[in-house]
């Protein structure tokens, strides 16, 4: 059974690369099939904030008519696939791929929507100033639902007007499909509906009746009171992407992947052999199903999205890291090559579950709070974790315990152990980390201080996420003088440029300013300086706008991001474990923050809305491998029963050292080619993660564990095992802990 299982896999693995290369029949290939974020299609997204005093219920049934208001006028422009959300309370994210003309659609899809009543022979009647209300009832007499309308005094005698002369019939009809007895309803120049008066109507309520379902009667009630409750937008963020540059970054960061993958799948199979073999089986099924997963769910891929997928893809040999160590104990211990692999798998699944959902619930609020590629980002490390976690518990498994059966590999020397039952792999060396803790300490501290210090004298480097100002990216044809560049900028009221060359040969040039600029000042910045240069709109390969109001927003996400993640985890932790392990977790992460920050202050890299992401990830990250080493310590709080604290976790972190030592260089191997080869873009992604990725591994074995041991002896005074040298408080310890064992 085992063996056909492991064919049916085989041979789906490969049937789901060549679906995914070349496409079968009438399913093409993956990437035609794929949405592409902005970044990589090319295209325009806006963000706009509505400036009304609205709160709760009533902001929100605004947010939503503004909403419906700018998707019809967006398919009236003919752009395809747009996306239209509500951000945040008050914002407007509008996504339009393939819009040639950016300045025109921002400028359209900014305008007050203009609600109008008017005759059949095109006289106004009244304007959407004049609506005080638009409702939903029920039809007593014909079914279905009417929607209610409601107009203040100026509107009440204009409409009673309109209504007497068109109950007459004397209209002469110009308007197209509009009765002589007929009302039309005109919402930004187009009759949304032209219902026949019946009667005139004097008392300022009124009811458009036609057998409306309810869905259709609640939208022309919103279309109605869009125009009587205009909001004005002012755009707070934009970005214009050039499909040359998006289509580039794609496929250097594709090949950056692919390099990243091959580097893993040849340093499993060469440090771990026949599980190594097993493991490259499971990753390849892992990576196109990954890819299909987001297509069936409907997700962007983004630049930033191929880094999480490269990202999961090194979390996701952890978990067949952690299997093999746990299958090498078993098989040091005495037990045979096949129970070895049973017992290892079972002993090592709730380890796995454990440090995945809480980079899952790290994931989750970076998606609650995160905004366009950052949230692309963390639905594709969720996705990986999941599937990573199949494709360890299941494919892996198959083919291990098939290997095990077999006479020729199923050697204890192919599973990583000698005849001798001495380790072939691991550190040898057994380190007393506990004893050195407050050197750990001071180092860190100094770490922290140096990099905060410097970061404050000097100012951290903020991107114009935060700060506000505009970001713009022109090919210029050939190298051009950035004195001259900057001459420009200047006659337009832009001073103190940044101006960097990029591209090949340096015939690009990239403009930083602080400033931002509505999009009118944009559009006149954009008509100065192109002439001067001989260039036109397709010279125009990037832009970005930031208004000040989203740099403070992205902050406050950022901090509040941090804080409900680690909520989150440490509540999680206290469940699975005991709370001193959640506040030694949770002090690591806070440790990985910092160092992080302390790292972008004191090399001036640039803060932007990707660190977000990067911390969140980091914070995942640091949690994933603090718990395996916890994991280890509360089962050996059982086994090690008259061991004293701290002998028994430097067993522990000496125990699964090598794993952390491990999980962090694959997965900052899967990182570094994308760093390279991936664009600035990428680049702003991935620079926190490595960061972070070794911060973390180094905080879960020197900063974690001691923080545990240091609350234990000052909570309990201990001697023995976790929770003191005798007594009541030993024991009540005991069972708290032995009640949480995997």
């Amino acid at each position: 059974m085992k063996k056909f299982l492991a064919l049916l896999i085989a041979i789906f693995t490969v049937l789901l690369w060549v679906v995914t290369l070349t496409g079968i029949g009438s399913l093409g290939p993956i990437m035609d099939r794929t949405k592409l974020g902005l970044d990589l299609s090319g295209g325009v997204y806006v963000v706009m904030e509505a400036q009304t005093d609205a709160e709760g219920q009533e902001l929100s049934e605004l947010m939503k008519q503004t909403q419906l208001i700018m998707e019809r006028r967006i398919n009236e422009m003919g752009l395809s696939e747009t996306v239209v959300t509500i951000e945040g309370e008050n914002r407007i994210r509008v996504e339009m791929p393939g819009a040639d003309d950016p300045e025109e659609a921002i400028r359209e899809i900014g305008k007050t929507a203009q609600l109008q009543f008017m005759l059949a022979d095109g006289s106004l009647v009244l304007d959407g100033s004049m609506v005080n209300d638009a409702g939903v009832a029920m039809d007593q007499q014909g079914g279905g639902y009417v929607v209610t309308l409601e107009f203040d005094s100026a509107g009440t005698e204009a409409f009673a007007r309109g209504t007497q002369t068109a109950y007459s019939g004397s209209v002469t009809p110009v308007l197209p499909g509009v009765g002589a007895k007929s009302i039309a309803i005109i919402l930004d120049d187009e009759i949304i509906s032209a219902p026949n008066v019946e009667t005139p109507i004097l008392n300022g309520n009124a009811q458009i009746t036609g057998r409306f379902d309810e869905d259709e009667a609640i939208t022309l009630a919103r279309q109605i009171r869009a125009g009587a409750l205009p909001a004005e937008l002012v755009e707070v963020n934009s970005s214009v992407q050039s499909a040359a540059i998006g289509m580039d970054a794609l496929q250097m960061s594709l090949i950056g992947g692919a390099v990243g993958v091959l580097l893993i799948l040849l340093l499993m199979l060469g440090i771990y052999r026949i599980m190594g073999l097993a493991a490259d089986i499971a990753l390849l099924l892992y990576i196109p199903a990954t890819f299909w997963i987001l297509n069936l769910l409907g997700g962007v891929l983004t630049l930033p999205g191929i880094a999480g997928i490269i990202l999961s893809i090194g979390m996701a040999v952890d978990a067949n890291v952690i299997i093999f160590a746990r299958i090498r104990e078993e098989i040091q211990q005495g037990k045979t090559i096949r129970v070895a692999v049973s017992a290892g798998f079972k002993r090592a699944m709730g380890t796995i579950i454990d440090s995945q959902v809480t980079t899952i619930i790290a994931a989750i609020v970076l998606y609650q709070f995160g905004t366009g590629p950052v949230r692309g980002f963390a639905l594709t490390l969720m996705i990986g974790i999941v599937v990573s976690i199949f494709t360890a518990a299941v494919v892996t498994q198959v083919y291990l315990l098939i290997m095990a059966e077999n006479r020729l590999l199923g050697a204890k020397k192919f599973f990583g152990v000698k005849e001798d039952n001495d380790a072939v792999i691991g550190i040898r060396k057994q380190f007393a980390f506990l004893g050195r803790r407050r050197v750990y300490y001071i180092i860190t501290v100094a770490l922290m201080v140096v990099g905060l210090g410097v970061g404050f004298i000097r100012g951290f480097n903020f991107g114009i996420d935060f700060t506000g100002g505009m970001m713009m990216q022109l090919e210029m044809n050939e190298q051009v003088d950035i004195e001259a560049v900057d001459a420009v900028l200047g006659e337009n009221g832009i001073e103190n440029a940044d101006i960097i060359y990029a591209g090949d040969n340096n015939t690009q040039i990239i403009i930083r300013t602080t400033k931002s600029l509505i999009n009118e000042e944009r559009a006149a910045l954009l008509d100065a300086l192109l002439p001067a240069f001989g260039l036109d709109d397709s010279s125009v390969l990037a832009f970005e706008q930031f208004g000040p109001s989203i740099g403070d927003l992205l902050k406050r996400n950022a901090v509040k991001a941090v804080i409900f993640a680690s909520i989150g985890m440490l509540i999680y932790i206290i469940i699975r474990f005991e709370w001193k392990f959640g506040v030694a977790s949770i002090v690591g992460v806070l440790h990985d923050v910092v160092i992080l920050i302390a790292f972008y202050g004191l090399f001036h890299v640039p803060i932007n809305n990707p660190f977000i992401a990067g911390v969140l990830t980091v914070v995942g990250y640091s949690i994933n491998d603090t718990i395996v080493i916890f994991d280890r310590i509360r089962e050996n709080l059982k086994v090690m029963r008259k061991s004293r604290l701290e002998p028994l976790i430097d067993t522990s972190i000496n125990q699964t050292v090598f794993r952390s030592v491990m999980t962090a260089l694959t997965t900052i191997l899967a990182i570094i080619p994308l760093y390279i080869l991936g664009g600035d873009v990428i680049r702003q992604f991935t620079m926190p993660l490595i960061v972070g990725i070794a911060a973390g591994a180094a905080s879960s074995i020197f900063i974690c564990s001691p923080i545990y041991y240091d609350i234990c002896q000052a909570l309990d005074k201990p001697r023995y095992r976790g929770g003191g040298g005798g007594g009541s408080k030993a024991r009540k310890t005991r069972s708290a802990e032995d009640g949480a064992v995997v």
